[in-house]
C-alpha cells in the first residue's frame, strides 16, 4: 500500500484536488495531476538530500500547498512525517525534533527565527529545506515504494498530565483507515469541497484537511490566514464549500461575533474535540438549515464515534461508535477494542512504564507511557520502527474519558479521568504550563487546572505561589501570561492567574489539582481576549 500511489496518483488527474488561499490574498486551484507531479518531484528532492524509507521528516509550514506536497512526498518515500504547528516555540521544536531523530525539516521561511533558535547548538542537527523554493519541484520525480500497513507513517505529539508531550506513531494503515470516518461522518464525495480549518500540525488536520476528503474523491480547501469570524463566513460563501469541519470553539465564536446566514452550497457541518452547547447548535441550524454533527477521537485512536449524515443530532452527544468499532463503558470510562479501530496507533516512541499518557483531541489512555519527549534537546533519538504495534495487543484500550450512554446508544462526554486541560479543542498538559511559570523569577510554585469558559469550554487557570519579595498584582499576572506565551506555544498560556500562599498537596507532596478545580476562581485578572 502507498497513499501517494493508491489515492493521489490513482485519481482523475484533471479533477480538482486543492483550492489554496494565501494570507496575501492569492488563490490557486491544484488538480490531482498537479499534486501527484509536485509531490513526486518533491520526493525526489528529499531523496537527493538523503531521505529514505523510515527517516523522520518534520514540516513547519502553515495551511499551504507546500505542506500537503511535503506530506504526500513523505508518504511516497515511506518516510515518517512529523507535522509541527507554527505556534511552537524554539524549546518545543527542539524537544520534538530531537525526540524522534528528525533527519530533515521542510520549513516556511517565515518560521526561520524559531527553527534557527531551536537547532542552535545541536551536535547532529537535521538538515533544513526552506520553502517557497520552486527548484524543489524541478527535481526528477521518484516512484512510490510498496509499504505494509504497519510500516511507520506519521508522528503526532500528545500532551500528558506529567512529563512533556509524547510522540504517537501511526502506521500506513492510519491513512487508508480514514475511509471509515470519511464515509460515515465527514460524508464527502466527488465534486465536494471540504474545508477542515485545523492548523497544520494537529491530529485532526493530518487526517481531515486532505487525507479523508481525497479518499472520497473530494477536494480540500487550504486557508492560510488567522482566524477571523466574518472572513470565515465570506470564504464559505465565495468558495462554495460543501462540508465544513471546525473546532467547537470556532463554531461558538462565529455564532457570537458574526452574522450567520444560509450558504447554498453547504450541505454538511461537523465538529470534534468537545461538546457544543444547545444555543450554538440552534443558532447554526436556524441560519443554515444544517445541524452540526459531533464526533470523537484521540490522537492515538483516530476517530471512533460520530453522528452520521442524516442521523439524529442530540445536543452534547458525540454520536455512536463508527460501524465496526467496538466500544463500551467500564466503570464510567469509555473503552475500545483496538483490533476494531482501523486507525489505531502503533505505539509511543521511547516507551517505558510508570506514566499515564493522554491524547490531543479526544482524551487520554491507560497504556504504558512514553518517556519525556520535550526535555533535554540532546537526548538520544528514539527509533520510529521500534514502536510496539498496539493493534496486535488484545488488551482493551482505556480512553481515560468518562462517558455515559443513553437508551439510543448515543455517547455523552462527562469529563477527564486525569488532569489534561481541554481548551478550544486543544489538549494542554498542566506540566507544560507549570514548567513555563516556575521559570519566571517571581514564581516559587505553580499549578495549572481547567476553569469553565463560555466560548472555549475551558481555559487554563494558573494558581501561583510567589517567591519572597514579590507581591500579587494584575501587572504581575499579565507579566506571567506574557512569559508563558514567550516560553511555549501561545495557546497554552493561562487566561486566568490566581495567587495563593501555598498549594494543596497529598502527603507524598503531589499537588491536588482536583481540589484546586473545586475552588472558586479569583485573585487574578479577567481572561485576556485572544483569537480562537
Amino acid at each position: 500500500m502507498n497513499f501517494a500511489l493508491d489515492t493521489v496518483d490513482a485519481a482523475d488527474p484533471a479533477a480538482r484536488a486543492l483550492v489554496a488561499l494565501s494570507r496575501e490574498g492569492e488563490r490557486r486551484t491544484w488538480s490531482f495531476g498537479e499534486v501527484a507531479d509536485g509531490a513526486a518531484r518533491l520526493a525526489g528532492a528529499l531523496a537527493a538530500r538523503g531521505v529514505g524509507r523510515g527517516d523522520v521528516v518534520a514540516t513547519l509550514i502553515g495551511n499551504r500547498p507546500e505542506w500537503v506536497l511535503s506530506m504526500v512526498a513523505c508518504f511516497r518515500l515511506g518516510a515518517v512525517v512529523l507535522p509541527c504547528t507554527e505556534q511552537l516555540r524554539p524549546a518545543d521544536l527542539r524537544g520534538r525534533l530531537t525526540a524522534v531523530g528528525t533527519r530533515l525539516v521542510v520549513a516556511d521561511v517565515r518560521n526561520r527565527p524559531a527553527l534557527t533558535a531551536a537547532l542552535e547548538g545541536l551536535d547532529d542537527a537535521p538538515a533544513v529545506v526552506w520553502i517557497p523554493d520552486p527548484a524543489l519541484l524541478d527535481a526528477p520525480p521518484t516512484p512510490a515504494v510498496a509499504l505494509a500497513p504497519t510500516d511507520p507513517c506519521l508522528i503526532t505529539f500528545t500532551s500528558g498530565t506529567s512529563g512533556g508531550a509524547k510522540p504517537v506513531l501511526h502506521g500506513q494503515r492510519y491513512l487508508a483507515g480514514q475511509a471509515l470516518q470519511a464515509e460515515h461522518w465527514l460524508d464527502a464525495g466527488p465534486g465536494d469541497l471540504v474545508w477542515c480549518t485545523a492548523a497544520s500540525g494537529w491530529s485532526k488536520s493530518a487526517r481531515n484537511v486532505f487525507i479523508a476528503p481525497w479518499l472520497r474523491g473530494a477536494a480540500a480547501l487550504l486557508h492560510d490566514a488567522p482566524f477571523d469570524p466574518d472572513e470565515r463566513l465570506d470564504v464559505l460563501e465565495r468558495e462554495a464549500v460543501s462540508v465544513l469541519c471546525m473546532a467547537p470553539t470556532e463554531y461558538r465564536v462565529i455564532a457570537k461575533r458574526a452574522e450567520l446566514r444560509a450558504f447554498p452550497a453547504l450541505r454538511g457541518l461537523v465538529a470534534a474535540g468537545e461538546a457544543l452547547n444547545p444555543e450554538v447548535l440552534r443558532a447554526w441550524q436556524e441560519a443554515t438549515g444544517l445541524e452540526i454533527r459531533d464526533g470523537y477521537g484521540q490522537t492515538e485512536t483516530g476517530q471512533i464515534t460520530g453522528v452520521p449524515a442524516g442521523g439524529r443530532v442530540k445536543p452534547g452527544s458525540m454520536g455512536r461508535p463508527l460501524p465496526g468499532v467496538r466500544a463500551w463503558i467500564d466503570g464510567g470510562e469509555l473503552v475500545v477494542d483496538p483490533a476494531t479501530v482501523p486507525t489505531f496507533f502503533l505505539g509511543y516512541l521511547g516507551e517505558t512504564s510508570g506514566d499515564t499518557p493522554t491524547a490531543t483531541d479526544g482524551s487520554g489512555s491507560g497504556a504504558p507511557a512514553a518517556t519525556d519527549a520535550t526535555g533535554s534537546g540532546d537526548a538520544p533519538a528514539a527509533s520510529p520502527v521500534a514502536a510496539v504495534d498496539r493493534a496486535a495487543d488484545p488488551a482493551p484500550w482505556r480512553t481515560g474519558d468518562r462517558v455515559h450512554v443513553d437508551d439510543d446508544g448515543y455517547l455523552f462526554f462527562e469529563g477527564r479521568t486525569d488532569d489534561v486541560i481541554i481548551s478550544a479543542g486543544y489538549r494542554i498538559g498542566p506540566f507544560e504550563v507549570e514548567s513555563a511559570l516556575v521559570a519566571h523569577p517571581a514564581v516559587a510554585e505553580a499549578a495549572a487546572v481547567a476553569a469553565p469558559d463560555e466560548e472555549r469550554g475551558s481555559v487554563v487557570r494558573a494558581v501561583v505561589v510567589l517567591r519572597d519579595g514579590h507581591e500579587p498584582s494584575a501587572a504581575l499576572a499579565t507579566a506571567l501570561q506574557d512569559h508563558v506565551k514567550a516560553t511555549t506555544a501561545p495557546y497554552k498560556y493561562p487566561r486566568i492567574v490566581d495567587f495563593a500562599d501555598d498549594l494543596p498537596k497529598t502527603t507524598s507532596g503531589k499537588v491536588r489539582r482536583a481540589l484546586l478545580r473545586e475552588q472558586p476562581v479569583g485573585g487574578g485578572p479577567d481572561p485576556t481576549p485572544q483569537e480562537a
